[in-house]
């Protein structure tokens, strides 16, 4: 059993296959045992991504592979939020119920329920079922790397050591090629909008941070 991750196939309105994709996908699976296909998009915007060359995988040419649509939101919806998470820790009211009321109309623990329930999903899959996982979006360098990342986590306790974390990092974020720069243009304080820029690392960041105040004995000392 395998954890990987991609950007979208390149199926088209004309649902173009790519044989070799298919041998190297469907060769990592064990005879008799299904794999799990994440894909971090709506079924609507996938289906939507046709029209503009991307897609997903057709049912028939991986037939052991079962597909499952977990949303994970992206680029300017992010930003927006962390925008409003900084006004409501900047409030100087010091009244709970304001705090509490900005903290839920910014929207951020819901984008950090949406990442971590996605990531414990894919680690169920390994664990309990022993299944082979594949993880992609649209381009496999945002919230495919959020997921992978985090389901190594809670996988492995090698990635739980701060070498290990580092590891990971190098791994799973500098080495797929996520844009920083691209999504770390500007500060949190800025109302300007950039076409590419998300909070995407520091809502990951978060996740672990989640992780380890909720489960204190999940990582070694």
């Amino acid at each position: 059993m395998v954890m990987m991750r991609s950007s979208q196939p390149l199926t088209g309105t004309n649902n173009r296959r790519c044989k070799e994709d298919e041998k190297l996908i469907n060769a990592t699976l064990r005879p008799g045992k299904r794999g799990y296909i994440i894909d971090t998009r709506t079924l609507n915007v996938a289906q939507q991504a046709r029209a503009r060359g991307g897609g997903f995988e057709q049912e028939a040419y991986y037939p052991q592979w079962r597909r499952i649509h977990k949303s994970i939101e992206r680029f300017n919806i992010l930003q927006e939020s962390l925008i409003k998470l900084v006004e409501a820790c900047n409030d100087q009211s010091h009244n709970m119920d304001r705090w509490l009321s900005k903290l839920e109309a910014s929207n951020w623990l819901n984008h950090i329920k949406e990442i971590l329930t996605t990531a414990c999903l894919a680690a169920q899959c390994i664990d309990r079922e022993g299944a082979s996982v594949l993880v992609h979006g649209s381009e496999g360098m945002d919230s495919t790397l959020q997921v992978t990342s985090l389901a190594q986590i809670i996988l492995d306790p090698k990635c739980r050591t701060i070498r290990g974390f580092e590891a990971l990092i190098e791994k799973e974020w500098l080495q797929a090629g996520h844009p920083f720069r691209h999504r770390c243009t500007q500060s949190a304080y800025s109302n300007s909008k950039q076409k590419w820029e998300a909070p995407t690392f520091l809502l990951f960041l978060d996740c672990v941070w989640q992780i380890l105040r909720q489960f204190p004995v999940f990582l070694p000392v």
